[in-house]
């Protein structure tokens, strides 16, 4: 009787599971072709300076940071629901001739759908720094070609946008110092073109300038009238004779001139007047050196700006496929064989460890 119930638990437990599995392996499961690429990311560099063959050096290496962005992200839900959206994964990897157990729901929700891509789309590191080895699973092999080659763009159109990101964040601050020194020469020539219309004068050295030299000219007409004023006073006793009375009025027009080219220029009499005119001067010197000082620093800002520009554009990255989608002609998966003495092997184990506890313990009774 023993024995008898070993053999029937071997056949229960071992046998009868074993010889189900084999019938839904070759019988029910799917075929799974395999569509695999690889690429890597890499950085171009072009050197500033000129190599002895009269060309541009250039360093071109692969990025690991980029790559390992790249792995997650094709690992994330993200990918998968813009995938889903684009070619329909859940008609591809539906389950096909009743196969419940390698194929996927229709009505499958998306964290389902992502679990699933788990399992069809296996990433890896490759052989060298930087390598990404992809596997994708499908149940066609062109569905799987498909899936590589959709995965492959959206990669490539993500390493695109941090391409963008890195530049726009490389010339970002010089755009900034570039504005900043765009609203102050805009603001410096603002005032010093308020100023002037204020004062209605383009430049007070000039203005000095012209009206000094009239002021010199009426200085030394009034000092020959007082001259000849003076002679007259010596030589006539009449201090009523028409050439005295002459010379005096002439210097009273003169003086009279002197003084109103005086206000013209907004000198008063004494060193207030003086001292705001100096003040005019001041400021419109003030403001011509800030002008100046904001033109140059205009030109050095816009000269960094085009630089960071430069470099910017001079340095890029790009998805470089060193093995395209592949189209599978023979299935791969599911490995029945390998997969059915794991099965079978681990029943007997099972089974075998069982029969002992039970042996074990009907000997200690």
């Amino acid at each position: 009787m023993r024995h008898t119930v070993v053999a029937l638990s071997f056949l229960l437990f071992v046998l009868a599971p074993a010889l189900g599995s084999a019938a839904y392996l070759w019988g029910r499961a799917a075929d799974q072709f395999v569509s695999r690429l690889g690429f890597t990311v890499q950085r171009e560099e072009a050197g500033p300076t000129v190599d002895l063959l009269g060309g541009l050096s250039s360093l071109s290496g692969s990025s690991s940071s980029d790559t390992d962005i790249l792995y997650a992200f094709i690992q994330s839900p993200t990918l998968v629901a813009e995938l889903d959206a684009a070619l329909d994964l859940r008609a591809i990897w539906s389950r096909t001739r009743g196969d419940y157990v390698f194929g996927l729901a229709p009505d499958a929700a998306l964290e389902d759908l992502a679990a699933y891509w788990g399992r069809m789309v296996r990433v890896s590191h490759g052989a060298g720094a930087g390598l990404l080895d992809i596997e994708v699973r499908a149940f066609d092999p062109t569905d799987a070609q498909r899936i590589s080659q959709a995965l492959l763009a959206r990669s490539s159109d993500m390493i695109n946008q941090l391409s963008a990101i890195a530049r726009e964040d490389a010339i970002a601050h010089a755009r900034g110092e570039l504005e900043r020194a765009e609203a102050r020469l805009s603001a410096a020539r603002m005032k010093l073109t308020g100023f002037r219309n204020t004062h209605q004068l383009i430049s007070p050295e000039m203005d000095l300038q012209s009206q000094a030299g009239v002021l010199g000219t009426l200085e030394e007409q009034q000092a020959q009238v007082m001259i000849d004023i003076d002679l007259l006073r010596d030589t006539v006793r009449n201090v009523s004779d028409p050439r005295l009375k002459h010379a005096e009025r002439r210097l009273a027009v003169i003086e009279e001139r002197i003084r109103a080219e005086r206000e013209k220029l907004g000198i008063g009499q004494g060193d207030q007047g003086d001292q705001a005119y100096a003040d005019i001067v001041g400021e419109f010197e003030r403001l011509m050196a800030e002008r100046d000082f904001a033109e140059r620093a205009y030109a050095a800002t816009l000269a960094n700006y085009d630089a960071a520009a430069a470099e910017a554009r001079r340095k890029s990255r790009y998805l470089a496929a060193y093995m395209e989608p592949t189209l599978a002609e023979s299935a791969e998966h599911p490995r029945r064989v390998v997969l059915f003495v794991m099965v079978a092997g681990t029943l007997f184990l099972l089974w075998a460890i069982g029969t002992l506890a039970g042996y074990s313990v009907r000997d200690r009774r």
